[in-house]
């Protein structure tokens, strides 16, 4: 295959040289472009009846670039006149201007004169006109002010007429007022401590005292007394005053109320409470039908507890009801009829013993 690619580029390579011999036998002959060469003939045939020295046209070509910039300098002298004459006619129109502003200003300067002549005489016409101004200004405000006084003061006068008109109905009031206010302090003073109340107390103290007395010597063997004391003497005058106090003796004399223990504190609550309910069911004309005590029991010491007890039985015909609420034992079987309460997981149970 190789011997076969070199044969065939050995006649490419042949034919290429045989072609390139055939071309350079044109050139040499100037067999070609014919009609090319024939005009290239007649152009020199003309250019040799012309003469043409291209010698001569490099020598003009020469002298047309030296001369070149006198065409310049010639256009800008014909531009440089244009503007003379343009110039010329502006100057002219500036001189006629000048001329008119001359003139004007000399016929202002007349008339300066004049109005400063004016200015002159009437200088002293402003400064009366300017006076009169000031006092017309002063005039207005004292105006003014004296407006707002006229009508402050017709405010003053209504006023006043109204408070005269008003001032007798003002005084019914007054009195209707006064006669109200006595009526009311004879009332307060009437159901006040020294009026109905104390009235009521002093009838009812001697039997309240009594009462309580009764109870509180059932349940201290007559150790216990009660005083109700409704006046004292004043400290800081002789006078007496309106009081209400509670005089508590035993064998050791008379004490404060403080001053005794809670089971003696409680037998004089007791003893006094029950008095009071007696004394205002027959003064109400009606029976106390309830008597409920709710652990009353628990600073009372044994002999305490059994005179309570016996207190308790001593006043029981006078209700209809007595309930006793305890958690000591020992005094379950005190009264004749028991009600055990008792909780357990299904809830509290009770029982009627």
């Amino acid at each position: 295959q190789s011997v076969r690619q070199a044969g065939a580029d050995a006649e490419k390579l042949a034919a290429a040289q045989a072609q390139q011999a055939e071309l350079r036998q044109q050139l040499d002959s100037r067999n070609f472009a014919a009609d090319a060469l024939a005009n290239l003939a007649v152009v020199e045939a003309e250019l040799k009846k012309l003469g043409y020295d291209s010698a001569a046209h490099d020598s003009a070509r020469q002298q047309v670039a030296e001369l070149h910039h006198f065409e310049d300098e010639a256009r800008a002298l014909a531009h440089a006149g244009e503007r003379i004459a343009q110039e010329t006619k502006r100057l002219e129109r500036d001189r006629a201007r000048h001329t008119r502003l001359t003139e004007q200003a000399a016929a202002d300067q007349t008339k300066i004169a004049e109005l400063e002549q004016e200015t002159a005489e009437f200088a002293g016409l402003s400064a009366r006109l300017n006076e009169a101004s000031r006092q017309l200004d002063e005039f207005q405000r004292e105006y003014r002010f004296a407006q707002e006084k006229v009508g402050a003061a017709k405010q003053k006068l209504s006023h006043i007429a109204y408070l005269s008109k008003s001032r007798s109905k003002q005084d019914d009031k007054l009195q209707q007022v006064r006669e109200s206010l006595g009526i009311f302090r004879e009332l307060q003073t009437a159901f006040g401590k020294k009026g109905v109340q104390a009235l009521l107390i002093e009838s009812a103290i001697p039997e309240i005292e009594n009462e309580a007395n009764a109870i509180l010597s059932r349940m201290t063997d007559g150790r216990m007394n009660i005083r109700f004391e409704t006046q004292r003497e004043a400290v800081s005058s002789d006078s007496t005053i309106e009081t209400l106090d509670i005089l508590i003796s035993d064998e050791a004399g008379t004490r404060d109320y403080e001053l005794y223990s809670g089971g003696e504190a409680f037998r004089i609550n007791f003893a006094i409470r029950i008095a009071i309910s007696k004394v205002l069911a027959r003064r109400a004309g009606a029976r106390l039908q309830t008597l409920m005590i709710d652990e009353g029991f628990g600073t009372q010491d044994a002999q305490g507890r059994e005179r309570l007890v016996e207190a308790i039985n001593v006043i029981q015909n006078d209700f209809e009801k007595l309930i006793v609420i305890t958690h000591i034992d020992e005094l379950k079987d005190a009264f004749p009829v028991r009600i055990d309460v008792w909780k357990t997981p299904d809830g509290s149970q009770i029982a009627i013993r």
